[in-house]
């Protein structure tokens, strides 16, 4: 077998050297290609081994497209009304890059209308064609004649309505700060024009002080009155 691994040149050996060489360094020998000539094996751990490959596969299934698959019921006897309804759900589902299962539920007596459900389910592809591709022509499976149409629209890259999201969200701050704002200067703008309305007081005029000051100066001249009066007495 052809023995690789990290830190050890690729070599063929046998077996038994092999799995000396693994017990040696405390590590298992895995082996990655059994149908390879020789075999080839790799001396690591098996545990960190199998952690990586897990690792790979999400990875791996991460980065694959996801196909998602929308359905669509009819009736054999479905009514014009109807028909326009699904077809513009149809539409939506095409646009957003997902697939289009339509079929047509037959009950009892009604699988004698085979050739209705055909027509129907042809016409709901030939409506769509500009949106997808017809992957399958009608067919009956039990009670039911499905059809598959597939999206010519690219699915949308993750990431891309999230900027759009927070884009919108950014603009919405702004028009309402700029509202807020707007609102704030409209009422210091009111408060200055009821202030400018106000009448200003009278400015205090000579007559007016001595008329708050006449009061003060007769209770001095009594006050004066008395105490003359009360030298006079005694003497």
């Amino acid at each position: 077998m052809r023995v690789v691994g990290d830190g050890i040149e690729a070599t063929v050996m046998q077996t038994a050297k092999a799995l000396q060489l693994a017990f040696d360094k405390g590590l298992d020998l895995i082996e990655i290609s059994p149908n390879a000539k020789p075999p080839v094996c790799k001396i690591a751990d098996y545990k960190k081994f199998l952690y990586e490959q897990r690792k790979r596969e999400k990875e791996i299934k991460s980065k694959a497209a996801k196909t998602v698959i929308k359905e669509i019921r009819f009736g054999p006897n479905t009514d014009i009304h109807d028909f326009e309804f699904k077809m513009r759900h149809a539409e939506k589902f095409l646009k957003e890059g997902a697939k289009v299962k339509a079929y047509v539920h037959f009950r009892g007596r009604s699988i004698l209308f085979k050739d209705r459900g055909e027509i129907l389910l042809l016409k709901f592809a030939d409506r769509l064609s500009d949106l997808g591709t017809l992957e399958s022509m009608p067919r009956l499976e039990g009670k039911r004649m499905n059809i598959m149409i597939a999206s010519k629209a690219k699915p949308p890259k993750k990431g891309v309505k999230n900027k759009e999201k927070t884009g919108d969200k950014d603009k919405a701050k702004k028009s309402e700060d700029g509202k807020t704002a707007a609102a704030e200067e409209g009422a210091t703008d009111e408060v200055k024009a009821v202030d400018a309305k106000k009448p200003v007081k009278d400015a205090p005029t000579p007559e007016t002080e001595a008329k708050t000051e006449s009061p003060v100066k007769a209770e001095t001249s009594s006050e004066e009155v008395e105490k003359t009066d009360v030298k006079t007495e005694k003497k």
